[in-house]
């Protein structure tokens, strides 16, 4: 018998298996991933088509200091049961002068979320040891129990650096 055939399965089977997994947790919606504002869409259904690579986001608008400025949500599970909770109008406290902090309503779900994640500006995250939405206007070190949520528009850390209470809603 020749081990070729093997080898050669051995190799296509996860490069199939990956395939199967990326276009089970895509979406065909499209929408652009700039800070313009969004086109109308049902405020639960993603806002991008993924590329080769990415997965599918959701817009989503702050408010901060009566400037709204444009975000995306990420897809993981994490983000989009967050999401499930929007619109959400949540009093801000500074933290270590690089982020804002928010205790949520409810707990969303950690499923399939990493031990931690290293934030940077602009940087929507969850952090579940505390039940809280973390929002960063600077770097911040890496921190476990940080699930990633998405990241905002440009100019977004300027507002949140001075703000006392944020707004988040679906984009229209």
């Amino acid at each position: 018998m020749n081990p070729a055939p093997p080898r050669t399965l051995a190799r296509v089977a996860p490069a199939a298996a990956l395939l199967l997994v990326a276009t089970a947790c895509t979406s065909g919606s499209p929408s652009s991933a700039s800070s313009e504002p969004a086109s109308p869409q049902a405020s639960t259904a993603p806002a991008a088509t993924p590329s080769p690579g990415r997965t599918a986001a959701m817009n989503i608008r702050l408010t901060l200091n009566g400037r709204r400025i444009a975000a995306t949500l990420n897809d993981s599970a994490t983000a989009r049961d967050f999401a499930a909770q929007l619109p959400l109008t949540l009093s801000l406290s500074d933290f270590h002068q690089a982020e804002k902090i928010a205790d949520l309503p409810r707990k969303p779900t950690t499923s399939g979320a990493p031990e931690g994640a290293d934030p940077k500006a602009g940087d929507l995250a969850y952090y579940a040891p505390w039940n809280q939405l973390a929002t960063y206007y600077r770097d911040a070190p890496y921190a476990t129990g940080l699930v990633p949520l998405g990241h905002m528009a440009d100019g977004g850390t300027e507002q949140l650096a001075t703000a006392d209470e944020i707004t988040i809603e679906a984009a229209p």
